[in-house]
């Protein structure tokens, strides 16, 4: 099933059997993907653990490390999301917004499958965090 066949279906198939498969598909790829990811930092970091005697060179070492390592802590955050994504399939609640009940939309969970309000919902959080800085 691709993501045309998805956005095709009519509105009153919302979260069918189908479309659930397709996003626990995508989910379970994504998480796959970070995992493969972070093993291979291991590796990484375990390899680059060399004495460099210039100054600039450790330096240089030392940033792109840190921006590895933040990067995975990125994602570490992110596998957490897809992990609770992946649950709310198998617990019947994924597509619809954790506020108000009412379905996420295809489009924004294909744009973020780990979506767990709606747009509106989304967005008056956001203002409230601008407002409130809660």
């Amino acid at each position: 099933m691709t993501e045309q066949d998805v956005l095709a279906m009519p509105e009153a198939d919302y979260m069918n059997a189908a479309q659930l498969a397709f996003f626990r598909n995508i989910l379970v790829q994504l998480k796959d993907e970070m995992l493969r990811k972070a093993g291979a930092t291991t590796e990484y970091l375990r390899e680059e653990v060399s004495v460099v005697p210039d100054p600039a060179d450790r330096a240089t070492i030392e940033e792109e490390h840190a921006l590895e390592l933040r990067t995975r802590d990125r994602e570490r955050k992110l596998l957490k999301k897809v992990e609770q994504s992946i649950a709310s399939i198998d617990a019947g609640d994924y597509g619809y917004c954790e506020e108000t009940g009412e379905p996420i939309g295809i489009g924004r969970l294909l744009a973020r499958p780990t979506a767990t309000l709606s747009l509106e919902a989304q967005q008056r959080r956001e203002l409230k965090q601008k407002m409130f800085g809660d």
